[in-house]
């Protein structure tokens, strides 16, 4: 009793040490944290207002046999004050682009593309709060765009366009699904006439065609690029990639992180096909090149210095091959560009309809992708018929319970064997107290007479490893779980369990610490972890005896931080599991005495306290 009263002393100790820590270090941080990025914010914001007409905020267009970025602004660099998203769109003349997925406007100054918002997606669970906004024009406070264009051969004095050029519309009003747009520019003896298109959800498609009426041929090499003015509120999750990325012919999946491409330098690799851009969670912008060209890709990083601060930008582009253009002739060329939502049955349709080479792993899979993606699908198969991906998630696990019901069926067969000769065991460990190598040698052989295993009782739990992992990533990562809600209090899966038991469960007007946030379902989960373990007998040793006893306990408030979702199949999982190891136990004719387990679990043999 003594070691089991240390043991409770040790772990309120450790929760009045972690509280203490909560609140004398991590929350004065956390306030630090927060004044120190909206310092950052309001500074970005000013220094993207000051560098606005500066082309790609020092990066620069990628040029023909250059392999490092250009340093120095294209244009421009003209300060202009300060602004809001709002003012800095209507500082040029814009084609308004709507779609059912989403809406914007594409600015006629340079041809770029830097106004998207997402129509169906909203920054929290509340309908009525704003809308995601994804790219947004130079002078705002967040500058992100796409831009396409050509770089004349070197030694040519061709004038083309660039992040300055005001393009004419040629044709059409606003860009929509099936009613494209032309916009043209003439100079030096060449016109540029480009044609936008947009599919309903969210890709764009430009073609630039090239006329040639000076009385020289010229060579013109295209280019691509999206450029992202400060580094973005990234959480920097291991498991997931946010930042630079693409898929590069046989150099494959390239995923490179903000602050890796400042401290490294610029990449660049030279492919046939495939994509690239900047991912963040659940939305990206991507280039797509025609799948058969040939291009040099490059990832690069620059900065705009102004007023003695520097707003450091980030850019993926690529450059294509020359279009030779002869005096009187034309050349075209097509792109694509993918900005919006990261939708599961999106990307694959572009993958699959378009082309696009490997376009999936737009979405971080993760390692277990095999495991991953076709879990998705099961999952996404029951929302289609329930319209709840908490119902779909409880039916997936029941499938899988099914799966996996042969190994657990022997499993929980031999654990129940193993309770049957629990007597004998102890009389075993008795008999050999002194000789530990004799009692585990007749152990062996009980184990052996009676076939049995000992660490069949592992098997279920190590198989359920890599689902649990897997059911992670996808609510961590898919778009379709984000703000999906179950029922009740859970408004989004993805989300954990916003209830606590510190406040009653709301009924208390104090807002606990982050370390106390114990909901319903973590609460849940551990109860039922609790049962499943009780349907076994406690181990002989104590101290194992004592971590069995205090483990729901520790999975309970380890699990109170992870998507609610997940811990709802944990508890679901556990529920099913219980039944199913009582059914098979009862059948094997042994009894389950969960209260005496649970009593006996805390409850030392007179002899060892004697001994004592």
């Amino acid at each position: 009793m003594i070691d089991n009263r240390n043991y409770l002393i040790a772990i309120a100790l450790s929760f009045i040490v972690l509280i203490s820590w909560h609140y004398a270090y991590n929350v004065p941080q956390m306030e630090r944290q927060q004044q120190e990025q909206a310092l950052r914010e309001q500074q970005a914001a000013v220094e993207a207002g000051k560098a606005a007409g500066a082309g790609q905020g020092g990066v620069g267009v990628p040029k023909p046999g250059e392999a490092t970025p250009a340093m120095g602004a294209q244009g421009s660099a003209t300060a202009l004050p300060a602004m809001d998203r709002q003012t800095a769109l209507a500082q040029t003349s814009r084609i308004t682009v709507e779609t059912p997925e989403m809406h914007g406007s594409i600015s006629l100054k340079g041809g770029r593309i830097d106004d998207v918002v997402l129509s169906d997606y909203r920054e929290t669970v509340d309908p009525k709060s704003d809308q995601i906004v994804l790219l947004s024009p130079s002078g705002s406070p967040h500058p992100y765009y796409a831009e396409f264009g050509f770089v004349g051969a070197a030694g040519q004095n061709v004038a083309t366009p660039d992040a300055n050029t005001l393009w004419q519309v040629e044709s059409g009003e606003k860009l929509t699904p099936g009613n494209p747009v032309t916009i043209v520019y003439k100079a030096g003896g060449l016109t540029f006439r480009r044609k936008l298109e947009v599919d309903p959800q969210f890709m764009f498609t430009v073609t630039d065609t090239v006329t040639n009426e000076s009385e020289t041929a010229v060579s013109l090499f295209p280019y691509g690029l999206i450029s992202r003015h400060g580094k973005p509120d990234t959480k920097s999750f291991y498991i997931l990639h946010e930042g630079l990325i693409g898929v590069l012919g046989e150099d494959g999946l390239k995923e490179i992180d903000y602050d890796d491409l400042t401290d490294d330098g610029p990449q660049t690799f030279e492919t046939t096909g495939g994509w690239l851009g900047i991912t963040d969670k659940y939305w990206a912008a991507a280039l797509i090149p025609d799948q058969g060209s040939n291009f040099k890709a490059r990832f690069a990083s620059g900065s705009v210095t102004s007023g003695g601060q520097n707003v450091t930008t980030y850019q993926s582009d690529y450059l294509r091959e020359a279009l030779s253009i002869p005096a009187g002739g034309e050349a075209s060329v097509s792109n694509r560009l993918f900005a919006g939502a990261k939708q599961v049955s999106i990307i694959d349709g572009y993958e699959n309809n378009l082309g696009i080479d490997r376009f999936e792993l737009l979405i971080d899979w993760g390692w277990f992708y095999f495991i991953t993606k076709p879990l998705f699908y099961a999952i996404d198969y029951f929302f289609k018929f329930f319209g709840n991906f908490g119902i779909a998630i409880l039916l997936v696990t029941v499938l899988l319970k099914l799966a996996f019901f042969p190994l657990a069926n022997k499993s929980y067969k031999s654990m129940a064997g193993m309770k049957k000769v629990q007597p004998e065991m102890q009389k075993i460990r008795e008999r050999y107290a002194e000789d530990k190598m004799k009692q585990q040698q007749a152990l062996m052989e009980l184990y052996k007479k009676e076939k049995i295993n000992p660490l069949s009782g592992c098997l279920p739990i190590v198989v359920q490893i890599p689902v649990f992992f897997a059911l992670y990533k996808v609510l961590f990562v898919t778009i379709e779980m984000r703000h999906a809600p179950f029922f009740g209090w859970i408004k989004d899966l993805s989300a954990p369990d916003p209830t606590t038991i510190f406040n009653l469960f709301g009924a208390i007007p104090w807002d606990p610490p982050q370390i106390l946030m114990l909901g319903i379902w973590p609460l849940a989960m551990g109860i039922s972890m609790f049962i499943q373990m009780r349907l076994n007998p406690p181990p002989p040793d104590p101290t194992q005896a004592m971590i069995f006893a205090w483990m729901p306990l520790i999975f309970m408030f380890m699990l109170a931080s992870f998507p609610a979702g997940l811990v709802i199949y944990w508890t679901w999982n556990n529920t099913l599991s219980i039944l199913q190891q009582y059914t098979i136990m009862k059948r094997q004719g042994v009894d389950v005495d969960i209260w005496e387990n649970t009593r006996a679990l805390f409850r030392r043999n007179k002899s060892e306290e004697a001994k004592k």
